[in-house]
């Protein structure tokens, strides 16, 4: 219980640092510990996700930070910052991005990534995806030059009632377990605010995210690793 308050005191905190600039916040409360007792026992059980995706005439800017917490604080942190750039109206747009954080007090290596992205909505913006093949190169990295296909999409059913979202990755890095990595995290949302006899500026969800990853973290072979988890939409 205590690392639960400390952890949703900590998500609130990122909530009162980045206000109206972030799209939404998440906590997740990981079951992989539960599920992988031998392989993830020192696996974190609490995740916070700060999530914005900010559309404009030049593109769009995208970017999330997870941290996961245990007794001890701050185990870990990770973030992604993207960038689409469209000067057109053709589905297709260049992006360029970086990836970094820390894990374990020990620096994830800096990846910079650029290529094209094949983006796809519908007329009511109710769902769309997007496609996008990258050079990816690791900075420091006995083979820093490498490639990564990425996929991502959303739905939203039910009158907005439900939301399926989520991404997939799939790249080349040489590692102890193989020479490519996947990784995707589908979710999965119920939007309490359209539920009849809430207030529809009550903007919490409520749902589950799943890993599924293949030699992914330094771990050899294929997880599957389920979440429970709440979500605050900022308007």
């Amino acid at each position: 219980m205590k690392r639960i308050v400390t952890a949703v005191f900590c998500l609130f905190l990122i909530w009162s640092v980045t206000g109206l600039r972030a799209q939404n916040i998440q906590l997740h409360y990981d079951f992989g510990r539960s599920l992988y007792d031998k392989d993830l026992k020192e696996r974190p059980l609490l995740t916070s996700t700060v999530e914005k995706f900010q559309p404009d005439k030049w593109g769009s800017t995208y970017f999330f930070i997870d941290m996961d917490y245990t007794s001890d604080g701050v185990a870990s942190a990770y973030w992604e910052i993207s960038r689409e750039l469209k000067f057109w109206k053709a589905p297709f747009s260049a992006h360029v991005e970086y990836d970094g954080g820390v894990l374990k007090n020990a620096p994830l290596k800096n990846a910079w990534l650029i290529g094209p992205t094949y983006t796809y909505n519908n007329a009511s913006f109710s769902r769309g995806f997007s496609l996008t093949a990258m050079y990816k190169y690791i900075q420091k990295h006995p083979s820093p030059n490498n490639f990564q296909l990425t996929g991502t999409w959303y739905m939203n059913l039910k009158d907005n009632l439900l939301t399926f979202s989520g991404f997939a990755d799939w790249w080349r890095e040489e590692t102890a377990y193989g020479k490519t990595i996947f990784l995707s995290e589908p979710q999965f949302w119920v939007n309490l605010n359209k539920v009849k006899g809430i207030n529809d500026k009550f903007n919490l969800s409520v749902g589950t995210e799943v890993e599924l990853s293949n030699n992914f973290g330094g771990r050899d072979g294929f997880y599957v690793i389920p979440t429970l988890a709440l979500k605050w939409t900022l308007n």
